[in-house]
């Protein structure tokens, strides 16, 4: 019984320290987006960081707030959402991937519904408001996600379900939004996406 309550307790300081730890680095990566807004490229959060910011995504009806990282490797991911490389640049006309963990940063993704608005602001100050459309379940096996290079469109991606007890399943969520109304002359990158199991809203180790 003793072993089995200090099991119990391990577990639960572990999870505890995944948060704080999500949490501080947001604290940090939003001094490092102070930065960028005022002209720094590359901006690292810590001398060390093999990442930086790239974006501010913003879903004011879920009182989310956060700042996107460059890149979706583990590492990037247990620190915020990360931004797929081989996505449409923040910004830029064509189909924008971030991807979080499902019980840390896009925890409240469940909670998202058609109609939501969320906001993207690129490095250079420009904002984006976005119109949540579709909110759909895929494997990650096999989905392609299509790049309209015509429109701005955001995908934001997890793992799901989102209560699983076991990490690293095949299926996410996915959260498509659209681009609300003219966003003038826009920078266009865009191709279709095919979705890696590993890299793209990747459970870590639990």
């Amino acid at each position: 019984m003793a072993l089995l309550a200090s099991i119990g307790f391990w577990e639960l300081g572990h999870g505890a320290w995944i948060h704080a730890k999500a949490w501080l680095a947001q604290l940090l990566l939003q001094r490092a987006w102070e930065r960028t807004l005022r002209g720094e490229a590359a901006a690292k959060p810590w001398p060390w960081a093999d990442t930086w910011p790239v974006a501010r995504l913003r879903v004011p009806g879920h009182g989310v707030d956060l700042i996107v990282l460059s890149g979706v490797s583990g590492r990037t991911l247990a620190l915020g959402p990360g931004h797929a490389p081989d996505s449409a640049l923040p910004g830029a006309l064509g189909t924008e991937i971030v991807t979080a963990h499902r019980d840390t940063h896009f925890r409240f993704l469940e909670r998202v519904r058609r109609g939501d608005e969320v906001f993207v602001e690129a490095p250079g100050g420009l904002i984006v408001r976005f119109l949540v459309q579709e909110l759909s379940v895929v494997d990650s096996r096999s989905a392609v996600i299509r790049g309209d290079p015509s429109a701005a469109a955001l995908v934001l991606m997890t793992c799901y379900p989102f209560d699983a007890f076991v990490a690293g399943g095949p299926l996410r969520y996915v959260v498509t939004a659209r681009a609300d109304d003219e966003q003038g002359p826009l920078p266009s990158r865009s191709r279709d996406i095919r979705l890696r199991q590993h890299q793209l809203g990747g459970d870590r180790p639990k």
